[in-house]
């Protein structure tokens, strides 16, 4: 290999002005040379299988009407979280409690089909469950301690009776 001999006119200079003006573009990176095809689009004027454009198209298609596309760098929005939220406030409720349940389920399901995490539903069905069993068993102990009265006025009559150390008053 030779070296071009710097004293000889008509030799460029190494990093200089080409005549004419102009030196050659250098593609940006990741750009195509000039005469080649671009990644995106093969020869052929197919487009790439990778390439998330139809052919002719410069951006991806937009979002269908009445919807937003996630801002850049948003994750996307949760659908069931708002029912996770409700279901575990109405699940401190007593009979609330089997709303609050039902709609922390509906929650973590359509959280699960739009592939999201949904924590407070979860706490939800947690809490709404607990809270049901307890008031279901405040219920029957109620409902058996009233039982009981109303079996003892049956007997008694009406007025006021003490049984051992319990007092029972009985309407007429």
């Amino acid at each position: 290999m030779t070296t071009p001999d710097p004293y000889t006119p008509g030799t460029p200079e190494p990093g200089a002005t080409p005549p004419g003006g102009t030196e050659p573009q250098q593609p940006a990176p990741g750009q195509p040379a000039p005469g080649q095809a671009s990644p995106a689009q093969p020869a052929g004027g197919q487009p790439h299988p990778a390439s998330p454009q139809a052919p002719g198209q410069a951006y991806p298609a937009a979002p269908p009407a009445g919807q937003y596309a996630p801002a850049y760098g948003q994750p996307p929005q949760n659908p069931g979280k708002t029912l996770g939220i409700v279901g575990l406030v109405l699940g401190f409720f007593g009979p609330l409690s089997i709303v609050g349940l039902i709609l922390s389920i509906v929650g973590l399901v359509k959280s699960r089909k739009a592939g999201q995490p949904n924590g407070v539903a979860i706490a939800g069905i947690i809490v709404s469950s607990l809270v049901l069993i307890g008031t279901i068993i405040v219920a029957v102990v109620i409902g058996v301690g009233v039982g009981y009265v109303l079996e003892q006025c049956a007997e008694l009559g009406p007025g006021t009776h003490v049984v051992g150390n319990t007092t029972f008053t009985c309407p007429s």
